[in-house]
Order: structure tokens, then sequence, then C-alpha cells
């Protein structure tokens, strides 16, 4: 039997959900609303970062390090695991180690992933790399990779 990644991704994703609430449950009758507490982390936890050339129902197309020009745009996908609230993270592009585009992201409870893109120029050709930050700045991950002919 084959299996696809995001199957298995959703089966744990069920198997940790019916944990936590089985293992909530008896504490769930004696609390009032107020005292349920969320089992993710206050700060957002990254699983995977990769750069690819386009990314489409969620499947990445194309993930690599090096992209010709001719692609036209370059995209950053970054999922993270389960988290309590709204939080903002950022894809900060830098082209030769210069801040060339900042683009916010909000990731959405209980897992998201967050695609940024950028369309690409002649001039763009060289070393690139993404930095994906929190709101404060923590860095979780950098991706380098280089646009040629």
């Amino acid at each position: 039997m084959c299996y696809s990644i995001q199957f298995l991704r959703n089966i744990r994703m069920w198997l940790l959900a019916m944990t936590v609430a089985i293992g909530m449950l008896p504490n769930a009758i004696a609390a009032t609303p107020t005292e349920l507490k969320s089992e993710a982390s206050p700060h957002p936890v990254l699983l995977n970062a990769v750069m690819c050339e386009d990314v489409q129902n969620q499947v990445i197309i194309n993930a690599g390090v090096v992209f010709p020009i001719a692609i036209g745009k370059i995209s950053c996908h970054s999922a993270f695991d389960l988290i309590p609230a709204k939080i903002p993270i950022y894809h900060n592009w830098y082209y030769r180690d210069e801040l060339s585009t900042k683009i916010k992201l909000l990731l959405i409870p209980p897992r998201w992933s967050t695609v940024s893109t950028i369309q690409l120029r002649e001039a763009d050709k060289g070393p690139w790399r993404v930095e994906i930050t929190g709101e404060d700045g923590q860095v979780f991950k950098t991706l380098r990779f280089s646009i040629t002919d």
C-alpha cells in the first residue's frame, strides 16, 4: 500500500487530536470554559520550509536551491505545527544580502502553512535567501538559493 505524505500527516493529526481530547476529558467535565487551555505551543514551531517553483493545492512543485530565471517566479513554503491563536510570521527575501521584500503572513489555528511568492526579473540573477521570522524577529529558518540563466 502506498499512502501520500498528506494522508499520513492527516492521520497523525487526527490521532494526536483524539489522544489530547481523551486525555482532557476528565478535566473538561470539571472545568469551566475559561479554565480550558490549548495544548498548542504559544510560539510557532516550524515543521518544514522549502524554496520551490510553485505550490498548487498544498503540493510543492519542484523544490530546490537553484532555479532558472525563465520560470518567472519563485515561492517559499513554510509549514507550522499546532498554534493556539492567530500569529503573524514574516518571509524576509534578501538579494545579495540586501532586504528586497518583507512579506507578513498570518498563521491561523490549529495548524497552518504559508506561501510567499516573488516575480523574477532579469536583474534578479544571483544569490538569494529567505529568513522566516516571528513578529519578535526570532529566525525560525534561513533558506538559501540562487537564480541562474
